[in-house]
């Protein structure tokens, strides 16, 4: 591990637990006997993940909306 990198984040528990206990509704013993792979699937069917435009998407945005200089100078 590289100590310039800084500190670990923590893991999630209270956004984790939220979702799990409040959004999905599980009872705390279902929460707690889920697995992650069986968590994170269950997060994936409320919220896909979303994804980021690709290089093609990207260069016809920027031709379309070019960066622009104030000519007012």
């Amino acid at each position: 591990m590289n100590a310039a990198a800084g500190p670990a984040a923590g893991f999630p528990w209270d956004a984790v637990m939220a979702f799990g206990l409040g959004r999905l509704r599980l009872s705390p013993a279902d929460f707690w006997a889920m697995t992650p792979r069986e968590l994170a699937a269950a997060f994936a069917a409320v919220a896909p993940p979303s994804s980021a435009p690709g290089r093609g998407v990207l260069g016809e945005l920027m031709e379309r909306f070019p960066d622009v200089k104030d000519r007012r100078g």
